[in-house]
């Protein structure tokens, strides 16, 4: 980029988002507070212990919650506002320009339904193709995430292919009308070290090649660094850091990133009897329904201090882009973490 050109615009972006789930005696606060922008082939990396809110958010962002869901703040993409859109806006996007990659394609994928029927009926849908030439583009896209003789396979029925074979078929969906936006929540969950790898060189090269952003929510951070650009960091439904890649694991500030980082398994950290050893991060992850006014890590925190707990952190600018909602930092001091690659993950599966 020169210095007369300006940054693209982002494709997506989220301000102050929120999440609350009403039910008959309580209020659930699944997100609070949530806010970034995604631009044009970028990979922002989601990342937290199940149950911070990854998934609602990104549910949030399709327009997917279920009717006890109230959701706040404001979701734009290209400019179109989506929160409180119509239902006819949500058909009209949904697929188009913004697609999901679900977590567990033997439950999204419709079992009595070939591979290719679940793939030509979005091209069908948003781009009024024939029967025939949406059978042909659906080759042409098993082809394209690697699925080897895709002409046979598109009449074949998701339980006479594998895992991956199936996780490929969902990127093929979520693909078909080459979106904007796609979210990718947890691709590669239940896959094997080298399924896995197959699976991220595939939303790579369609990054590569349709200039599309990613959202991609995992839990494995070995995934993050050979993957992101960009990481946010949640906690009991709240962003506590926000940084570009290298910066988050080059300078981990947040107490939780430290901890997450440091409960990933390293080579060579076993124990005498050959047995893999984890660091852990102590306590609980607090209840939803008692958001508190304050750090709500703070009650697992070696940093935390009297103010942590009388009131809450807003993110903070530290350096560049990193972002930070903690009163008291990490010490000065670097911690002792080596950078995480995806042999971290074959290494916790020996």
């Amino acid at each position: 980029m020169t210095a007369t050109q300006k940054p693209a615009e982002p494709v997506l972006s989220v301000r102050d988002l929120t999440v609350d789930f009403h039910g008959p005696d309580s209020v659930v606060h699944a997100v609070d507070g949530v806010s970034y922008d995604l631009h044009p082939g970028e990979v922002l990396a989601v990342v937290g212990e199940s149950g911070c809110g990854k998934s609602v958010t990104s549910m949030a962002v399709m327009g997917l919650l279920p009717p006890t869901a109230r959701i706040g703040g404001s979701v734009t993409l290209d400019g179109q506002e989506l929160v409180g859109a119509s239902e006819r806006t949500w058909r009209s996007l949904r697929g188009r320009r913004l697609s999901m990659i679900f977590q567990e394609p033997m439950t999204s994928l419709n079992p009595v339904l070939t591979v290719g029927r679940q793939i030509t009926e979005v091209l069908i849908h948003h781009q009024k193709l024939s029967k025939k030439d949406a059978r042909a583009r659906a080759i042409e896209l098993l082809d394209l995430v690697g699925i080897p003789a895709p002409a046979e396979r598109v009449d074949e029925y998701p339980h006479q292919l594998s895992g991956g074979m199936r996780q490929r078929v969902m990127i093929a969906i979520a693909v078909a009308c080459d979106p904007a936006v796609l979210i990718a929540d947890e691709p590669t969950t239940a896959l094997d070290v080298t399924v896995q790898a197959g699976i991220l060189d595939v939303l790579k090269s369609l990054r590569d090649r349709l200039g599309t952003a990613i959202v991609l929510i995992t839990h494995d951070l070995g995934v993050v660094a050979e993957t992101a650009d960009r990481v946010l960091v949640m906690y009991a439904g709240r962003p506590v850091e926000q940084a570009p890649a290298e910066e988050l694991f080059a300078h981990p500030s947040h107490p939780y990133t430290r901890g997450l980082l440091g409960a990933v398994l390293r080579p060579g950290s076993r124990t005498a009897e050959g047995r893999a050893r984890l660091n852990e991060i102590p306590g609980l992850v607090p209840d939803l329904r008692k958001q508190p006014d304050a750090c709500s890590f703070a009650p697992r925190c070696t940093f935390a201090q009297d103010d942590c707990r009388g009131g809450r952190p807003e993110l903070r600018t530290l350096s560049g882009a990193h972002r930070i909602a903690c009163h008291h930092p990490a010490g000065s001091a670097e911690p002792e973490l080596m950078p995480v690659s995806a042999s971290t993950s074959e290494e916790v599966s020996r």
